[in-house]
């Protein structure tokens, strides 16, 4: 799967979806991972809710299964949930991509929680509270 991170230096998980002027791909299994390529945007990228600044950024991400962010506007979140891209937060600017794909390496080895199951597609047999959980939506009128 390849998995995006939005980065000012390369090394750290630093740059805000919307005003990242590049992006760090990489091709990761559960055996390891290997850098793909950098994404580089241009033009104005500023935070000022400019939603058209997006589009370049969401065909660019098609084929990535999870964007890494510093921080995501909630209308950018949701765009990218629409594609089937997961967006996920740091924990702060500090983080390293290098961390982060250790992680997701070591648990794609084990048993994956279900939001990243959801992301692969893998099809699983869901817990009794997913289960319910799904039924109760059903029913709530």
């Amino acid at each position: 799967m390849k998995i995006a991170f939005a980065t000012k230096d390369s090394i750290h998980i630093n740059a805000h979806f919307g005003s990242a002027k590049k992006m760090d791909v990489y091709e990761l299994t559960a055996d390891a991972y290997t850098f793909s390529e950098t994404l580089t945007f241009s033009g104005n990228l500023q935070e000022d809710g400019n939603e058209d600044k997006l589009d370049s950024k969401l065909k660019a991400l098609k084929d990535c299964t999870i964007v890494y962010v510093a921080d995501i506007g909630g209308s950018a979140a949701a765009r990218l949930i629409g594609k089937k891209i997961t967006p996920m937060k740091s924990h702060s600017e500090d983080e390293k991509i290098e961390a982060i794909l250790g992680q997701l390496m070591h648990t794609l080895q084990g048993s994956p929680p279900p939001w990243l199951r959801k992301a692969l597609g893998q099809k699983t047999t869901p817990s009794f509270e997913e289960a319910y959980i799904e039924t109760e939506e059903e029913v709530t009128v």
